[in-house]
């Protein structure tokens, strides 16, 4: 293996919440909100190398990162923003691609 080249990180599956904001739902739990990334409990940092203290960020091992999916409700009313690549480690598709080709040419 080259210097130059990491080995590749294993797929996340037991992956939990961190988050930067919290709020709390109408049965009083605690939900994770704005900037989410996805954590694994027992390590300090998040799947996409952010150390937790020093990037101010909130552990929620009550919640699962797949339900903070922002297109399917659950644990996401307040999720602004999920890391892309916390989101490719957990294996979640890609959605859809960011252009569409019109007109090609022949």
């Amino acid at each position: 293996m080259s210097p130059s080249r990491r080995p590749a990180r294993p797929t996340v599956t037991s992956g939990k919440v961190a988050a930067r904001d919290t709020w709390v739902d109408d049965d009083g739990i605690r939900k994770p909100a704005g900037e989410v990334h996805a954590w694994e409990p027992g390590q300090n940092q998040t799947v996409c190398g952010l150390p937790l203290a020093r990037a101010g960020l909130v552990r929620f091992p009550h919640v699962a990162f797949a339900d903070t999916d922002p297109l399917t409700g659950g644990s996401a009313d307040a999720v602004r923003w999920v890391c892309p690549k916390c989101a490719a480690a957990s294996g979640r598709p890609r959605g859809s691609r960011g252009w569409e080709r019109r007109d090609p040419r022949p």
